[in-house]
């Protein structure tokens, strides 16, 4: 299996765009519509992603999809082969751990350093970002707390007060994005997700370095070991 492990410039511009506004593009759409059907099974491994097919079925030109393609390449959902164009793929547990194990510790690094630095303003809007987070694990919409989750994240990344670092686990959250949002959907997920931000939180807000780090690697190892719980059902 091949899969391209660098992003291009254009999915470097789209994520960060989003962490800014909040707002998907067509093309991050897409690809969050594509990446479910092939971690649900509804695409196999092996199928053949045709641009002009899918632009059909979701009514849009051929340029949001290639990107969309392209991003999924990123995350090790499809292979791009020269002269094959794209199929679906699946990464292997072994890639899948390398990514989680690189997320987990990007984001550890983000949760202590906002221990130290997130001013006081941000802190609040991070307890409101919780709070949120909150009453959605009360209604039981995965779609709605994955998009919380995410501002949630994002908003502990800017507290690192480390443009570089925040790049860099934003970067890595898009490969492993899909397989985060699908973890979701394991009943009861929402409530313990959100207990194991509170947990972050908490740290942050004593201003608990180490603490922050170590609650925040242990969430992420949770969403893995969440996830490979949620592929075996399938």
């Amino acid at each position: 299996m091949i899969i391209e492990p660098e992003m291009s410039a254009g999915e470097a511009r789209a994520a960060r765009g989003t962490a800014a506004t909040g707002k998907r593009t067509l093309a991050e759409e897409l690809r969050l519509q594509l990446a479910d059907d092939i971690v649900r099974g509804a695409l196999e491994p092996g199928s053949s992603l045709d641009e002009s097919e899918i632009a059909r079925r979701f009514n849009v030109s051929r340029t949001p999809v290639r990107e969309a393609l392209r991003q999924l390449v990123a995350s090790g959902l499809v292979n791009s082969r020269a002269h094959r164009g794209a199929v679906v793929a699946r990464p292997t547990i072994e890639q899948l751990n390398s990514m989680f194990e690189a997320m987990a510790e990007l984001e550890a690094l983000c949760a202590g350093l906002a221990a130290e630095r997130m001013p006081i303003v941000q802190r609040s809007e991070l307890e409101v970002l919780h709070e949120r987070l909150r009453f959605l694990s009360y209604d039981g919409n995965p779609q709605l707390f994955h998009e919380a989750n995410e501002a949630f994240h994002n908003a502990i990344y800017a507290g690192s007060q480390n443009g570089y670092v925040a790049e860099m686990a934003l970067a890595t959250r898009v490969r492993v994005q899909p397989f985060r949002r699908a973890q979701f959907r394991n009943l009861g997920r929402l409530a313990k997700s959100y207990v194991e931000h509170d947990r972050v939180v908490v740290a942050i807000m004593r201003g608990d370095k180490t603490g922050a780090a170590n609650a925040m690697r242990d969430h992420i190892e949770t969403v893995r070991e969440e996830y490979e719980v949620y592929a075996v059902s399938l």
